[in-house]
């Protein structure tokens, strides 16, 4: 059984996120979209939030599965024996920053990363861009998927 991991803060989770796992399913048998807690950041979005918006949007999807996870992310991995870590790709900055997390990822725990480019349709959108929007009142409806809008 090929199974991934989609590791994130998902505050809140975008349609950039829900365009890499939507183009990941025929590839996987299952996705595990894992919700990484860390106490040194300030989310928008509690913890319970973040992964109802995730398992609301999935419901009716059997290959996803959302967990919440704390400390490194290949622990995790070997934890849930998983040996694939998904990762979308916006841009150039996206790709250096991402590949040296992966060649770490493969030293230390022999873990694979699949990397997928996002649609150029959602490659503008981030987390961080829907809380400012969202902060100033202004329309996130076409950043992120209708489980966020119902906030």
């Amino acid at each position: 059984m090929k199974r991934a991991i989609f590791p994130g803060s998902f505050d809140p989770i975008t349609l950039g996120h829900v365009d890499i796992v939507n183009r990941a399913l025929p590839l996987f048998d299952e996705i595990i979209i894992a919700i990484g807690i860390n106490s040194d950041k300030k989310y928008m979005f509690s913890l319970e939030e973040r992964k109802h918006f995730i398992e609301k949007y999935y419901q009716n999807q059997p290959k996803i599965k959302v967990t919440t996870y704390h400390g490194l992310t290949t622990e995790y991995c070997k934890e849930i024996d998983v040996d694939f870590i998904l990762r979308g790709l916006r841009n150039p900055a996206d790709f250096e920053f991402e590949k040296a997390i992966a060649q770490t990822n493969r030293k230390l725990a022999q873990i694979e990363t699949v990397f997928l480019l996002t649609s150029a349709d959602t490659a503008f959108i981030s987390s961080s861009i829907v809380r400012d929007v969202y902060r100033h009142g202004g329309d996130i409806s076409g950043l992120v998927p209708p489980s966020v809008l119902e906030k």
